[in-house]
């Protein structure tokens, strides 16, 4: 995989050019397994699994119908992030420059702005998460457990937190080149270590893993509609999760060799990881329930319980070394590159890394307490509605209106060219994204609005790309 973080900081370093520049044709070199491991890391992620286990758990529906549903989201993802990264792969442009089409060269620097935020939520709880395993290392092998909790972490968790949010710091300073060594290795010592879990359960459980599972997960009094109703909510909730990576996938696809390596990618990458880590944070969950009697959604929980020091250490050294890895490509780069687009000639690449850091430090400190008010899905929810209208507004703009066919030039002429739009705003793209973001939000907090929980991103993204469309009366927007 091509250090794409490790050239935008020499770029912007350098002086030579920024990280929004298109990328040159020798830059193009991510084959289809480059794009497969993006996903890959992606999906094993700490934070990822603890999803996947609470959506077996929070819906009340059958092991089969969750599983169904977390396949049907990865199949729709990728649908999505083709259509959203075949612009970068043609123009090598990142998002925040390919939002300039769609709302002009000053209005892109809300999407990528909003982008940046969210990145920097993500980046935040992906340290926490990653810190539970630093956590699970220092506990194996001291055996100090317990102690005063400080906003439901102990001094171990705080002192890991502060650990691994330091240890981020370092990596991007110092440039990124080895990163890729984490994405290729990490992701396959995930499954194994996850594969040893289940094994250990099986032990633990006399062989009765699977039977207790389907038992646990087979909900025989819900009805149909019980069941529908949490297919969708459960689609909803992974579909919003992978939002900001649907958003800006271009930042990813303008480094790929060809439109087909790409695709190629995207094919392989989301249905199969989707499939077997969904199979085994399903079989580890319901495991678990059998085992210790009660549901445990961090792995790093339940290997700690396992009361095997070698699989603590393995198991915390491969769940680190992979949510960092993802936490620094998926979120790092949207969060500089978003940051970066509101100053380029003030804010280089490591001034922009050390703001997200400082972002990162109090979201992920306060996310424990975060999450036990609003919970996972709530928390999810929210930042995809937010973005959804967005993405129905580029891909209406990019392919609709505009036919697949950009002015790469004029992207990056802020003063006055076919995108600054007289003031640098399209204004109905605006309108279309504060009026389709207010509902689509509205869905997730709103009682009465309830029912529409599950489609929150997709009510977003159509009524952004639908009110786009109605705003400019089909037609292109006037520059």
């Amino acid at each position: 995989m091509t250090d794409v973080v490790g050239q935008a900081a020499s770029q912007t370093d350098t002086g030579a050019h920024t990280a929004l520049d298109p990328v040159a044709p020798e830059e193009k070199t991510w084959g289809w397994f480059a794009i497969f491991n993006i996903w890959a890391n992606d999906v094993q992620s700490l934070f990822g699994y603890s999803l996947v286990a609470s959506l077996f758990i929070s819906y009340g529906v059958s092991g089969w119908t969750a599983f169904a549903g977390l396949i049907a989201a990865g199949l729709f993802t990728m649908w999505m992030v083709n259509l959203s990264g075949a612009p970068g792969e043609k123009y090598g442009i990142p998002y925040p420059v390919l939002a300039r089409a769609s709302l002009g060269t000053q209005g892109a620097k809300l999407p990528a702005i909003l982008r940046a935020t969210v990145a920097v939520f993500w980046y935040g709880v992906q340290v926490y998460f990653a810190s539970t395993a630093v956590a699970l290392l220092i506990r194996s092998l001291t055996g100090i457990t317990g102690g005063t909790e400080v906003l439901g972490l102990t001094g171990i968790d705080w002192l890991s937190f502060v650990l691994v949010w330091a240890f981020h710091i370092v990596i991007f300073w110092r440039g990124m080149s080895w990163v890729e060594t984490f994405l290729n290795i990490a992701g396959p010592f995930v499954y194994l270590v996850m594969l040893g879990l289940v094994i250990v359960l099986w032990q633990k459980s006399d062989g009765q893993l699977l039977a207790a599972t389907q038992t646990i997960f087979a909900n025989p009094d819900g009805t149909f509609l019980t069941e529908f109703n949490g297919f969708v909510a459960i689609v909803g909730t992974m579909v919003a999760y992978f939002a900001a990576v649907m958003i800006n996938f271009s930042d990813f696809s303008r480094y790929a060799r060809s439109k087909r390596a790409m695709v190629k990618g995207n094919l392989i990458g989301l249905p199969f990881n989707m499939i077997l880590f969904s199979a085994l944070a399903l079989l580890t969950t319901g495991g678990a329930a059998v085992v210790y009697g009660e549901a445990i959604i961090n792995p790093t929980e339940i290997v700690e319980r396992t009361d095997s020091i070698l699989l603590s250490v393995i198991a915390a050294v491969t769940f680190f070394a992979a949510t960092v890895g993802i936490n620094l490509v998926a979120n790092f780069i949207p969060a500089v590159n978003g940051i970066a687009n509101l100053a380029p000639d003030r804010i280089s690449f490591r001034a922009g890394g050390l703001i997200t850091s400082v972002f990162a430090l109090v979201i992920g400190g306060f996310w424990t307490s975060f999450i036990s008010e609003f919970g996972i899905g709530g928390f999810v929810n929210t930042l995809g509605a937010t973005l959804a209208p967005i993405f129905g507004i580029m891909i209406v703009d990019y392919y609709w209106h505009r036919k697949e066919t950009l002015d790469r030039k004029a992207l990056y002429d802020l003063e006055g060219g076919a995108y600054h739009f007289g003031n640098g705003w399209n204004v109905p793209a605006v309108k279309s994204f504060a009026i389709a973001a207010l509902f689509s939000v509205a869905t997730v907090w709103v009682p009465a609005l309830s029912f529409l929980n599950g489609y929150a991103w997709v009510i977003g993204a159509v009524l952004g790309g639908l009110i786009y469309n109605f705003l400019t009366k089909g037609r292109v927007p006037a520059s």
